[in-house]
Protein backbone atom coordinates (compact mmCIF):
# COMPACT_ATOMS: atom_id res chain seq x y z
CA UNK A 1 0.00 0.00 0.00
CA UNK A 2 2.70 2.24 0.45
CA UNK A 3 3.95 2.26 -3.01
CA UNK A 4 0.57 4.04 -3.74
CA UNK A 5 0.61 6.72 -1.49
CA UNK A 6 3.82 8.35 -2.45
CA UNK A 7 5.66 9.39 -5.65
CA UNK A 8 4.47 9.23 -8.85
CA UNK A 9 2.27 5.78 -8.53
CA UNK A 10 0.97 8.29 -5.98
CA UNK A 11 0.04 11.19 -7.96
CA UNK A 12 -1.04 9.31 -10.82
CA UNK A 13 -3.34 6.94 -8.69
CA UNK A 14 -5.12 9.77 -7.01
CA UNK A 15 -5.54 11.46 -10.64
CA UNK A 16 -7.43 8.35 -11.97
CA UNK A 17 -9.52 8.26 -8.80
CA UNK A 18 -10.36 12.15 -9.02
CA UNK A 19 -11.07 11.44 -12.56
CA UNK A 20 -13.52 8.44 -11.81
CA UNK A 21 -15.10 10.39 -9.39
CA UNK A 22 -15.71 13.34 -11.52
CA UNK A 23 -16.74 10.75 -14.49
CA UNK A 24 -19.16 9.20 -12.52
CA UNK A 25 -20.86 12.47 -10.91
CA UNK A 26 -21.19 13.20 -14.77
CA UNK A 27 -23.05 10.15 -15.94
CA UNK A 28 -25.72 10.54 -12.81
CA UNK A 29 -25.94 14.03 -12.74
CA UNK A 30 -29.56 15.18 -14.26
CA UNK A 31 -28.38 17.73 -17.59
CA UNK A 32 -30.86 19.75 -19.67
CA UNK A 33 -30.30 20.83 -23.07
CA UNK A 34 -33.51 23.05 -22.97
CA UNK A 35 -32.94 26.82 -22.82
CA UNK A 36 -34.93 27.99 -19.23
CA UNK A 37 -35.31 32.00 -19.45
CA UNK A 38 -37.33 32.46 -15.95
CA UNK A 39 -40.44 34.65 -16.71
CA UNK A 40 -42.24 37.17 -14.47
CA UNK A 41 -45.94 38.72 -14.83
CA UNK A 42 -45.26 42.42 -14.89
CA UNK A 43 -49.04 43.19 -14.61
CA UNK A 44 -49.07 44.28 -11.32
CA UNK A 45 -46.08 46.47 -11.90
CA UNK A 46 -47.68 47.60 -14.45
CA UNK A 47 -50.80 48.66 -12.81
CA UNK A 48 -48.91 49.98 -9.36
CA UNK A 49 -46.65 52.47 -11.75
CA UNK A 50 -49.50 53.71 -13.98
CA UNK A 51 -51.03 54.17 -10.13
CA UNK A 52 -48.21 56.09 -8.15
CA UNK A 53 -46.29 57.73 -10.96
CA UNK A 54 -47.07 61.91 -11.36
CA UNK A 55 -46.29 61.05 -15.49
CA UNK A 56 -47.90 58.63 -17.84
CA UNK A 57 -46.81 55.24 -17.92
CA UNK A 58 -46.09 53.58 -21.42
CA UNK A 59 -45.81 49.84 -21.45
CA UNK A 60 -45.80 47.09 -24.01
CA UNK A 61 -49.25 46.49 -25.15
CA UNK A 62 -48.86 42.77 -25.95
CA UNK A 63 -45.56 40.89 -25.35
CA UNK A 64 -43.77 40.32 -28.67
CA UNK A 65 -43.58 36.56 -30.40
CA UNK A 66 -40.77 34.63 -28.68
CA UNK A 67 -39.99 36.87 -26.54
CA UNK A 68 -40.00 36.55 -22.78
CA UNK A 69 -40.10 39.16 -19.95
CA UNK A 70 -37.52 38.02 -17.43
CA UNK A 71 -37.34 41.24 -15.05
CA UNK A 72 -39.55 43.75 -13.86
CA UNK A 73 -38.55 46.49 -11.09
CA UNK A 74 -40.75 49.73 -9.34
CA UNK A 75 -39.21 51.94 -7.17
CA UNK A 76 -39.79 55.22 -5.62
CA UNK A 77 -36.77 57.19 -4.46
CA UNK A 78 -35.94 60.41 -3.66
CA UNK A 79 -39.69 61.07 -5.11
CA UNK A 80 -38.49 59.66 -8.05
CA UNK A 81 -40.68 56.73 -9.66
CA UNK A 82 -39.02 54.01 -11.81
CA UNK A 83 -40.18 50.93 -13.40
CA UNK A 84 -37.85 48.79 -15.35
CA UNK A 85 -39.14 45.83 -17.53
CA UNK A 86 -36.35 43.55 -18.88
CA UNK A 87 -36.75 40.97 -21.69
CA UNK A 88 -35.00 38.26 -23.65
CA UNK A 89 -35.64 39.04 -26.92
CA UNK A 90 -36.62 36.16 -29.83
CA UNK A 91 -32.96 36.66 -30.80
CA UNK A 92 -31.97 35.84 -26.86
CA UNK A 93 -30.44 39.29 -26.81
CA UNK A 94 -31.31 42.08 -23.63
CA UNK A 95 -34.19 44.48 -24.06
CA UNK A 96 -35.03 46.76 -21.29
CA UNK A 97 -38.02 49.35 -21.48
CA UNK A 98 -36.85 51.80 -18.41
CA UNK A 99 -38.61 55.59 -17.06
CA UNK A 100 -38.26 57.71 -14.63
CA UNK A 101 -39.14 60.86 -13.56
CA UNK A 102 -36.04 61.23 -11.60
CA UNK A 103 -34.43 65.01 -12.10
CA UNK A 104 -32.17 65.76 -14.10
CA UNK A 105 -33.59 63.72 -16.42
CA UNK A 106 -30.19 63.41 -18.57
CA UNK A 107 -29.00 61.31 -15.47
CA UNK A 108 -31.35 58.79 -15.85
CA UNK A 109 -30.99 58.93 -19.60
CA UNK A 110 -27.04 58.80 -19.68
CA UNK A 111 -27.29 56.07 -17.12
CA UNK A 112 -29.22 53.78 -18.22
CA UNK A 113 -28.02 53.97 -21.92
CA UNK A 114 -24.03 54.00 -20.33
CA UNK A 115 -23.36 57.07 -22.46
CA UNK A 116 -24.02 60.85 -22.68
CA UNK A 117 -23.01 60.72 -26.29
CA UNK A 118 -26.32 60.83 -28.81
CA UNK A 119 -25.72 58.95 -31.65
CA UNK A 120 -27.92 60.31 -34.46
CA UNK A 121 -31.75 59.75 -34.49
CA UNK A 122 -34.19 57.16 -35.24
CA UNK A 123 -38.10 57.73 -36.40
CA UNK A 124 -40.81 55.25 -35.50
CA UNK A 125 -44.16 55.79 -36.27
CA UNK A 126 -43.96 59.05 -36.97
CA UNK A 127 -42.14 59.91 -33.74
CA UNK A 128 -38.31 60.65 -33.37
CA UNK A 129 -36.46 58.71 -30.89
CA UNK A 130 -32.73 59.26 -30.24
CA UNK A 131 -30.22 56.70 -30.73
CA UNK A 132 -26.97 56.19 -28.16
CA UNK A 133 -24.72 53.32 -29.08
CA UNK A 134 -21.81 52.10 -26.76
CA UNK A 135 -19.81 50.10 -28.56
CA UNK A 136 -17.90 48.02 -25.76
CA UNK A 137 -20.98 46.59 -24.15
CA UNK A 138 -22.70 46.75 -27.51
CA UNK A 139 -25.34 48.54 -25.93
CA UNK A 140 -27.79 50.27 -28.10
CA UNK A 141 -30.56 52.83 -26.83
CA UNK A 142 -33.32 55.02 -28.07
CA UNK A 143 -34.45 57.74 -25.61
CA UNK A 144 -37.41 59.59 -25.71
CA UNK A 145 -37.19 62.91 -23.02
CA UNK A 146 -40.14 64.38 -21.79
CA UNK A 147 -41.13 67.79 -19.99
CA UNK A 148 -41.90 65.60 -16.95
CA UNK A 149 -39.86 62.27 -17.54
CA UNK A 150 -37.58 60.41 -19.66
CA UNK A 151 -38.16 56.97 -21.47
CA UNK A 152 -35.69 54.48 -22.36
CA UNK A 153 -35.96 51.63 -24.75
CA UNK A 154 -31.89 49.90 -24.10
CA UNK A 155 -30.02 46.55 -24.03
CA UNK A 156 -27.44 44.46 -26.70
CA UNK A 157 -30.72 43.59 -28.72
CA UNK A 158 -30.45 44.79 -32.01
CA UNK A 159 -32.06 48.42 -33.60
CA UNK A 160 -34.86 45.90 -35.23
CA UNK A 161 -35.82 44.48 -32.05
CA UNK A 162 -35.69 47.51 -29.75
CA UNK A 163 -37.64 49.52 -33.05
CA UNK A 164 -40.28 46.08 -32.64
CA UNK A 165 -40.09 46.49 -28.73
CA UNK A 166 -40.90 50.71 -29.36
CA UNK A 167 -43.92 50.01 -31.52
CA UNK A 168 -45.61 47.89 -28.95
CA UNK A 169 -45.40 50.79 -26.42
CA UNK A 170 -48.79 52.17 -25.60
CA UNK A 171 -49.90 54.56 -22.81
CA UNK A 172 -51.55 53.26 -19.64
CA UNK A 173 -54.41 54.79 -18.15
CA UNK A 174 -54.77 55.47 -14.44
CA UNK A 175 -56.14 52.75 -12.58
CA UNK A 176 -59.62 53.92 -10.75
CA UNK A 177 -58.97 53.62 -6.77
CA UNK A 178 -59.86 50.80 -4.61
CA UNK A 179 -62.92 51.04 -3.24
CA UNK A 180 -62.72 51.49 0.84
CA UNK A 181 -64.29 48.76 3.44
CA UNK A 182 -66.89 49.90 5.05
Amino acid sequence: MGRFTQGLYGYAFALLVCLAAVGAFLLITPQSRTEHIPRVDFSIDRVNAARTAPYEIVAPSRVLPDWVPNSSSLTEKNGAVTWRLGFATAKRQHAMLAQSDERPSADFVNRMANTDKPGGSRQIDGVTWEERFRQDKNQRTLVRVFPDHAVVVTGTADWDELTALVRTLAPQAKPSPAPSAG
